[in-house]
């Protein structure tokens, strides 16, 4: 059996797990190719931008399962998830990951809605009379 490499990526409340492996650059998310799966190509773009940036586009087959959260979610995990993996197969990609702020886990997430509150910061409308 081929090494495989992992990686875990987090975006928002998404979750993507990676596996990595040795071949030609087909990329699998839950069972469709990544330009089934994802249907803008904004969110194609961004999904293969660490492998895009260390010239490895063909090098490495990617198995990857997300959950959680929307597409776009889930496009910011998918690339969490594969920078990650890729430094995992090969250390002398991190600063260059690093440098592009492929690792960094964004931490923006949905604020809760508060008690007297329509959402998490919209009060109801103000009546005078």
């Amino acid at each position: 059996m081929a090494t495989e490499y992992r990686g875990t990526g987090r975006r928002k409340t998404s979750i993507a797990q990676v596996r990595l492996m040795q071949g030609n650059g087909s990329i699998t998310v839950n069972g469709k190719d990544l330009n089934e799966y994802f249907d803008y190509d904004t969110l194609k773009i961004l999904a293969k931008e660490p492998l895009e940036i260390v010239e490895a586009l063909d090098q490495y087959d990617a198995i990857i399962k997300v959950k959680g959260g929307g597409f776009t979610g889930q496009a910011g995990a998918v690339r969490h998830g594969l920078a990650r993996a890729l430094i995992e197969a090969n250390p002398e990609f991190r600063s260059t990951l690093k440098k592009a702020g492929m690792l960094t886990r964004d931490p923006r997430m949905v604020e809760r809605k508060k008690y007297g509150l329509k959402k998490a910061r919209r009060a109801p409308q103000f009546s005078k009379r």
